[in-house]
């Protein structure tokens, strides 16, 4: 990162599992005198099964654009944040997240905080990211999270 680039604090945007991180993040790139990008990841639905071929339903991006500004908006009610960037990608939401993190000051995700069964056999987004994103990795619990 050249001397003259803000620091990149890149947030994953997921739903209000994430509207702390969001809110972790604007608070950490003011700190630093970073910006934030916000990355929302849509993955594209396939159906089938073992004998017939997958078919893909429509997925409506401008629907996603719209779901992904109001949760901005709603994190961001006074306005968004000076130098805020949007992200709205297709594909695995840990890959896109941990490409989003080459040259970043840091990651920021949110924890969905499913339990030890379901982790174990769908795996965890933020677990992958932490293990395997190219900066340091911040994981904000959702506030009111019991195991906080």
């Amino acid at each position: 990162m050249a001397s003259s680039e803000a620091p990149r604090i890149v947030v994953g945007v997921d739903g209000s599992s994430s509207y702390d991180a969001l809110r972790w993040a604007d608070r950490y790139a003011r700190l630093v005198g970073g910006a934030v990008e916000a990355v929302c990841v849509w993955e594209s639905p396939t159906f089938g099964g073992w004998g017939g071929p997958a078919t893909e339903p429509v997925f409506d991006v401008e629907q996603a654009r719209q779901r992904f500004a109001g949760e901005l908006d709603e994190v961001f009610a006074d306005g968004l944040p000076e130098g805020l960037t949007q992200r709205l990608v297709e594909g695995d939401p840990s890959d896109v997240l941990i490409r989003a993190s080459e040259g970043a000051e840091v990651l920021v995700v949110g924890r969905r905080g499913r339990g030890g069964f379901a982790r174990a056999v769908l795996g965890s987004v933020s677990q992958r990211c932490a293990q395997h994103a190219a900066c340091p990795v911040v994981v904000v619990r959702q506030e009111g999270d019991p195991r906080r």
